[in-house]
């Protein structure tokens, strides 16, 4: 007897956010969420590092892994919703997360220890839940 899988909405995204180079990743997460908020996801407070980003300078620290882990989620949104709503699930507070904020679980937190809950988020989003 053949078993299904549990769809995997987030599968390309993951794969893509592992395989882009670091500038093109963060250009992506512009396009989809602005320079502010890709700032803020990379832990710094002047868009200009995000300028700096995009153009190949080196990004520090673990940084390039909250990074890259935000662009997995917002290209995974984005195949299902517009931009503002991207922006709208990351920066509210989110009841699947125990009614706090994702982008502030990740900037603020280990990211092995919020990504597993921030992708079971979005998931559950996606599935209209």
């Amino acid at each position: 007897m053949a078993t299904a899988s549990l769809p995997r909405p987030d599968l390309f995204a993951h794969r893509e956010a592992l395989r882009l180079p670091a500038a093109t990743v963060v250009e992506k997460l512009v396009e989809i969420v602005g320079r502010k908020l890709t700032a803020y996801i990379g832990g710094v407070k002047d868009v200009r590092a995000v300028n700096r980003w995009i153009a190949g300078g080196e990004i520090y620290g673990d940084a390039e892994a909250r990074l890259r882990f935000a662009f997995q989620v917002v290209r995974t949104l984005s195949e299902h919703d517009s931009p503002a709503v991207v922006q709208a699930w990351l920066t509210g507070v989110n009841p699947e997360l125990g009614d706090r904020v994702p982008l502030r679980l990740l900037r603020e937190n280990d990211i092995d220890a919020v990504a597993p809950a921030i992708l079971s988020a979005a998931r559950a989003f996606l599935a209209g839940g």
